[in-house]
C-alpha cells in the first residue's frame, strides 16, 4: 500500500510540495475533462475560464510566500470518460480533491451531445449544485492547501 505524505498526495515529497529552490513550493492544480474529437462540453469549457481566472489569483495570491502556482490539465478520451465519467471536471490540489479540502459533495447530472448519455461531474456545496466550478470556490480550495504548505 502507497502511503501518502502531508500533501494527501502519493508522490514521495517529504514536505507535503515539491520544491523549486530551498524556499519555493509549489501548488499542482491538476484538472481533467473530456475531449472528444475537439469538442468538451459547456461545463467543462466554463470550469476551463473560471480556473484559469483562479490560477492567476493564487500565481499572485501566493508569490509572497514563495509558492509557485502549476496548472496542469489533462483530457479524457471518449473512451476513458464513459469508464467514469466523474473524473471530468474534477480538480485535484497536489493530489487532494476540491471536494475534500472544501467538505463538498461530488453529484452528477445530465449534460450535453458531447457527453452522449453519461451524467457528467457536479459539485455540491451547502446543497448549492454547480456545474461550472466557479473561481472563488477553486482560489478558496487553494488557499487551504497552500496553508498548510
Amino acid at each position: 500500500m502507497n502511503k501518502k505524505n502531508k500533501c494527501g498526495c502519493q508522490c514521495g515529497c517529504e514536505t507535503g510540495s515539491e520544491k523549486t529552490s530551498d524556499t519555493k513550493k509549489i501548488l499542482i492544480i491538476a484538472w481533467r475533462r473530456l475531449v472528444a474529437e475537439g469538442n468538451t462540453c459547456p461545463r467543462c469549457g466554463s470550469t476551463e475560464a473560471e480556473l484559469g481566472k483562479a490560477a492567476d489569483q493564487l500565481k499572485e495570491k501566493l508569490k509572497s510566500l514563495d509558492i509557485d502556482v502549476v496548472l496542469e490539465k489533462t483530457e479524457l478520451s471518449i473512451d476513458e470518460f464513459k469508464k467514469a465519467p466523474v473524473k471530468s471536471n474534477s480538480i485535484l490540489f497536489n493530489g487532494i480533491s476540491l471536494e475534500n479540502i472544501i467538505n463538498a459533495k461530488t453529484g452528477h447530472s445530465q449534460c450535453c451531445d458531447v457527453c452522449g448519455d453519461e451524467e457528467c461531474r457536479t459539485v455540491e456545496i451547502k446543497g448549492e449544485t454547480f456545474e461550472t466550478i466557479p473561481a472563488e470556490i477553486i482560489v478558496r480550495a487553494g488557499l487551504k492547501i497552500a496553508a498548510d504548505m
